[in-house]
């Protein structure tokens, strides 16, 4: 589950050229939730999720991960519990490796490593169990 409770960030504060980014933001997803921010440039969007995923701290309020205070951590700690995807395709990818590679290198991120296969035959099908459910026929290409 994710909490925002009452979060606010300002950048530049205190100053003439303060912008208040989030004001009093509150929202709480459920595991499984699936939830879109939409809003113009400017909005905060961005600046949400950088608040959620430990990038920023916020001036105000709490972020709160499976019942865990993750509101002063930092980014990379966060990162256990948050996964992010950027527009740009090539963020956090490599272009180099198969989608099949890519999903492997970000499952077993945050595990005990060890000398077994990059990617098991449950594994493979667990990813192509995923993917279908985007509708975008990844599925079908991930070697």
């Amino acid at each position: 589950m994710l909490e925002v409770r009452h979060v606010t960030k300002a950048f530049f504060p205190r100053t003439i050229n303060e912008k208040i980014a989030l004001r009093d933001i509150s929202l709480t997803l459920q595991s499984g939730d699936f939830a879109t921010i939409i809003g113009s440039n400017g909005a905060g969007k961005s600046t949400l999720l950088n608040v959620v995923a430990g990038r920023y701290r916020p001036d105000l309020g709490s972020v709160w991960i499976d019942d865990d205070d993750v509101t002063r951590l930092p980014d990379y700690r966060v990162a256990r519990k948050v996964g992010r995807v950027f527009q740009d395709p090539m963020a956090g990818t490599s272009p180099h490796l198969t989608i099949e590679e890519n999903l492997a290198i970000a499952w077993a991120r945050n595990r005990g490593r060890g000398l077994r296969l990059g990617v098991s035959h449950a594994r493979r099908e667990q990813f192509r169990e995923e993917l279908k459910i985007l509708e975008l026929g990844l599925e079908n290409r991930l070697t």
